[in-house]
């Protein structure tokens, strides 16, 4: 699982670092941090929120996160009644 989570984070990471080839590595995974609104300590920031960061960085602020966006409803009602049970797939 590791693997797998390394390999997309790295296909997410080479196409942005190459667009600012003049910062090394820790400065942009710094700058990465900042732009999510990550405030502690560096070594601290986990994989999950560079990647969900690489992936939404260039979306509207209104864009579904990837992941959720299969369980997104655009009607609250509907939503509730799917939850429930009540309508069905």
């Amino acid at each position: 699982m590791k693997c797998k989570r390394l390999n997309e984070l790295l296909e997410l990471l080479q196409p942005a670092w190459q667009k600012e080839p003049d910062l090394n590595l820790i400065q942009f995974l710094q700058k990465l941090a900042a732009e999510s609104g990550y405030r502690g300590e560096l070594a601290d920031l986990t994989d999950d929120v560079l990647i969900y960061h690489l992936k939404m960085r260039d979306s509207a602020k209104d864009d579904a996160i990837p992941g959720l966006k299969k369980d997104y409803e655009e009607d609250f009602k509907t939503a509730l009644l799917r939850a429930r049970g009540v309508i069905k797939e």
